[in-house]
């Protein structure tokens, strides 16, 4: 994904989609927890956006939910690029110059 692709409001997180599931699923975070084989705080702190995904959980949710591990790992990438470019330090990076080739001498 380009800069320049980066939508312009934030992406949502992956919390925000497993809430979704969770519900729709009419399952309490315990039984979800479970079903991952992970601990409720783990879940929970996936889903108040304290805790990213992992691919370790990535590799969970896909197979618990029978999606492709990437789809996570991809959601979670494209949510931490939007805020590091809307960071605080963003002004700085665009300020850096990039590496000049050298040319072998043959």
């Amino acid at each position: 994904m380009q800069l320049e692709e980066l939508p312009r409001r934030r992406p949502l997180t992956p919390g925000d989609h497993l809430r979704d599931i969770i519900e729709e699923n009419a399952v309490t975070q315990q039984q979800f927890a479970d079903a991952l084989g992970i601990t409720r705080r783990r879940l929970n702190e996936i889903l108040n956006d304290r805790r990213g995904i992992t691919p370790d959980t990535a590799l969970r949710l896909g197979r618990v939910l029978k999606t492709s591990a990437e789809l996570w790992l991809r959601l979670q990438n494209q949510l931490e690029l939007w805020d590091a470019v809307n960071g605080p330090s963003a002004k700085a990076i665009a300020r850096l110059k990039p590496l000049k080739r050298r040319l072998n001498a043959a």
